[in-house]
């Protein structure tokens, strides 16, 4: 069953369409990648989804509910959360503070109860403190809890942007090249931790460089190449088709 569905999705800037008419299916549960040299439109369809940009045309459906044009903070709500490619942590907050700052699209205490300091808000606030507590368990940096996010090793840092976005208890993960900037044993370890995602009812769409990575983990890969998918398919198949050889390597490939 389809999560996210995109429909003849499409989006200029000014004369140039950096997605053109993408149409695919992420069905839950699954570990989908999108894949593509750089420049091919792989971001621009994050922040499609993800409501930072609106689509010039086209429909994009999330669990059966219209989202396009949607605000992030409404699209964050609904359901589905990201990385960025660049680590976009609160360089000046503590590792703790930084995934306590995604549970905030799942508390409800009113500013009135913030004020006070309700029995309510207490008792959400410390449930949110044991959540991210175990989500940092979790992925191995409950020690650094206390520290600021900018003195994590990158490859933690890495991690910690993951256990963010999950914070806010997403049915849909985007992953903006999480392998991007790691070292061999730092992707080895993200390979087991997506497929732990999945493996705890996550859904994630990928976008990514790295091949192995992409081939080992994925059920299913979506190529771009300036704006248009090129091909589709299981990772073997997407592996040996011409076109997506000669859009990575030319077409003297």
């Amino acid at each position: 069953m389809a999560l996210l569905s995109l429909r003849e999705l499409s989006k200029s800037f000014g004369g140039l369409a950096a997605v053109k008419n993408l149409t695919f299916d992420v069905d839950e549960g699954a570990i989908i990648s999108l894949i593509g040299p750089n420049g091919a439109g792989k971001s621009t369809v994050f922040n499609l989804i993800t409501g930072i940009y609106r689509p010039t045309a086209g429909a994009i459906n999330f669990a059966g509910r219209e989202i396009a044009g949607t605000k992030p903070n409404a699209v964050a709500e609904a359901g589905i959360t990201r990385t960025f490619q660049n680590i976009r942590l609160f360089a000046y907050m503590t590792v703790l503070e930084n995934v306590l700052v995604g549970r905030h699209v799942r508390m409800h205490a009113n500013p009135w109860g913030d004020a006070i300091h309700s029995p309510y808000q207490r008792r959400e606030e410390a449930d949110s403190r044991k959540r991210a507590m175990e989500l940092l368990e979790w992925f191995g940096i409950a020690r650094y809890a206390h520290d600021w996010a900018r003195n994590l090793p990158y490859g933690r840092q890495r991690r910690l942007e993951i256990a963010r976005a999950l914070a806010s208890e997403p049915k849909l993960l985007l992953l903006d090249e999480p392998a991007a900037g790691t070292n061999p044993a730092e992707k080895a370890d993200l390979m087991k931790l997506v497929q732990s995602i999945r493996a705890r009812g996550v859904t994630v769409l990928l976008i990514e460089h790295d091949m192995k990575l992409v081939m080992g983990i994925s059920d299913y890969v979506h190529v771009l190449d300036y704006g248009e998918e090129i091909a589709h398919g299981k990772p073997e198949q997407v592996r040996h088709d011409q076109r997506v050889i000669e859009a990575y390597l030319g077409k003297g490939a």
